[in-house]
């Protein structure tokens, strides 16, 4: 059977690779420790599953309208409105299958294939948003953030990589995989170059923008690009309930878009999924207005994870680890390890092979750098979305294996 050449051309997430191959890895009876996921190990908040089962054995079981409940969707507008500065309202909230359907959707709808458009996007990045600009059908321009500068990107850099053909650029800080946050002061500036440009959309992917840690940067705040006046019109923002809320399986995103581009994505959005399970809808209201404290608590342990990680990670030779300030992950550059040959006669030649090997000999999983992006190919993600006793005893795996190369 024909398959389209967009399609073919996809490669499998990265993330969800290794996910399997540690499975795997554990039928076989092999005491697997995964740092390969981005999902929180706390189960959801109960106050937000119990307004789902009160939903559901009420008869919220009709479709619902293809944006969502109205209750739900004024919530997140108060929410964002107050939040993040992002003066907003109702209409221009739609609710989708998770943040990766409102980001697919947002492209799909800036996007014209076959104009030669290009994207931006700062790397190292999440390992989709690549694959899903290329499916809508335009360049991704890659603008590479340094481990010198903890991975962020400068003004400088931004505005050397805009072209007559740039319409757009997806923004994503709090950051995966780098597990680091943007100063406010430097988003600022960014935005500062984005608003001469008067063609480019911003999508400003969100979803981690509560698992910010001052504790490691003090004075680090969540800034969204949206609340900039200049920016407002030509920025969607996206976020969802997957992460700060331990949601993951629910699959809740939202986004909000100018009001003009907020119609035509609930057009879109009609013809591919219409909505979520309505009986989620008053989980959304209760996670947005009740679940603060809940919040606060799994950010804390993340923080303290945070730390725990950046110490045992720099107890592993040969490791450059930027210190995580966000998020859950830490994305140390293990390249010094490359030409190496393991104890099972492996040579290692690529963060690929590093984490293949690992996962192999030491039975420890972790995700590789190259879909991360050109300048991540000298990288291992881990993800610290798992007990401490984990994260002491997977990187003591790690750092004994380590020191057998040769």
């Amino acid at each position: 059977m024909f398959v389209s050449s967009r399609i073919a051309a996809m490669t499998e997430s990265a993330t969800l690779a290794v996910g399997a191959k540690a499975a795997a890895a554990r039928a076989k009876g092999h005491d697997v420790i995964a740092f390969a996921m981005g999902e929180p190990d706390f189960d959801t908040p109960s106050n937000i599953k119990h307004a789902a089962i009160a939903a559901l054995e009420k008869g919220m079981t009709k479709y619902a309208p293809t944006p969502g409940d109205k209750l739900a969707r004024e919530a997140i507008a108060r929410k964002l409105t107050e939040e993040n500065g992002i003066e907003t309202s109702f209409e221009q909230v739609t609710v989708t299958a998770g943040a990766k359907h409102a980001i697919y959707m947002a492209l799909q709808a800036i996007v014209e294939p076959g104009r030669g458009d290009e994207v931006l996007l700062p790397t190292p990045a999440w390992v989709s948003y690549k694959a899903l600009v290329e499916l809508a059908g335009a360049k991704c321009v890659e603008i590479a953030g340094s481990v010198e500068n903890g991975f962020r990107i400068t003004p400088t850099q931004l505005a050397a990589a805009v072209t007559p053909r740039t319409i757009g650029i997806v923004w994503n800080s709090p950051s995966n995989p780098c597990g680091i946050a943007y100063p406010a002061s430097e988003v600022r500036a960014l935005c500062d170059v984005l608003a001469k440009c008067d063609r480019i959309a911003v999508i400003s992917d969100e979803i981690y923008e509560k698992l910010i840690y001052p504790e490691i940067s003090p004075g680090l705040v969540h800034f969204s690009p949206g609340s900039v006046a200049t920016l407002r019109d030509r920025t969607i923002t996206i976020n969802g309930m997957s992460k700060s809320y331990a949601m993951t399986g629910w699959r809740i995103g939202y986004m909000a878009a100018p009001r003009s581009m907020a119609s035509e994505l609930i057009k879109l959005q009609g013809q591919m999924t219409n909505s979520i399970p309505s009986f989620f809808y008053p989980a959304i209201v209760e996670a947005l207005t009740n679940s603060a404290a809940g919040v606060e608590s799994m950010r804390v342990k993340f923080a303290s994870r945070a730390r725990l990680m950046k110490a045992e990670l720099d107890r592993v030779p040969g490791f450059v680890t930027v210190t995580p300030n966000a998020a859950f992950y830490a994305f140390p550059d293990v390249s010094a390890h490359f030409g190496k040959t393991t104890p099972a006669g492996v040579r290692i030649a690529s963060a690929q092979g590093f984490a293949d090997a690992l996962l192999n000999e030491a039975h420890v999983a972790v995700v590789p750098g190259e879909d991360f992006g050109e300048c991540a190919r000298g990288n291992i993600r881990f993800s610290f979305a798992c007990s401490d006793e984990n994260i002491v005893k997977g990187i003591a795996r790690v750092r004994g294996w380590v020191a057998t190369l040769a």
